[in-house]
């Protein structure tokens, strides 16, 4: 006995064709803010390397060249952590287009699922209702469990972006103070 008819095939495929290009187009968006910002970045860094050699070249004496060197690495620290602050949110912001995505992927193909069992239930032979629970019991423990996967993996997400965002403005901070940065080495 068949469940799946032509057309429901075609409409799986279907979804499954534009889920793959929507991931495609979202690699490519991606991809090309990536670029852009690393062409623009590196077209920064060979402008100010021009303009500091000409200011370091200008200095008179020794005590001139090191106030000019400590006053040009403050606004090159801060372009870096901006730079890596950027890569940063174009690598989230793909993460989190591809999990919702995933998530709907996931919801479409469980209620796929679910509607074929259901299917399959009334015409099953009588005394199958069980097994049909039990499958449905499992898919069931099986979601929960990854909505709680999915769950801690945003926490950590969350977490993650809160550090970076600390340390960063921590960066910064020194930076702009003169005081020294601090850095925790692995033990």
């Amino acid at each position: 006995m068949t469940f799946t008819t032509p057309e429901q095939i075609s409409a799986a495929n279907k979804a499954n064709v534009e889920s793959i290009l929507t991931l495609a187009n979202t690699a490519f968006a991606s991809i090309e803010k990536l670029a852009t910002l690393n062409l623009n970045t590196a077209r920064t860094l060979l402008e100010d390397s021009v303009a500091n050699t000409k200011t370091l070249m200008g200095a008179k004496d020794v005590q001139e060249l090191v106030s000019l060197q400590t006053a040009i690495a403050q606004p090159t620290i801060e372009k870096l952590v901006s730079y890596g602050r950027s890569v940063y949110e174009i690598t989230a912001s793909i993460q989190g287009e591809v999990s919702k995505i995933l998530e709907s992927q996931m919801g479409e193909a469980n209620k796929n699922l679910s509607a074929a069992l259901d299917k399959a239930a009334k015409s099953a032979p009588a005394g199958s209702d069980v097994a049909v629970a039990a499958v449905k019991s499992a898919i069931a423990a099986a979601n929960s469990a990854y909505d709680s996967m999915s769950k801690a993996a945003k926490q950590v997400v969350e977490l993650t972006e809160a550090n970076v965002a600390a340390a960063t403005d921590a960066t910064v901070k020194a930076v702009n103070s003169g005081a020294p940065i601090k850095s925790k080495k692995a033990a």
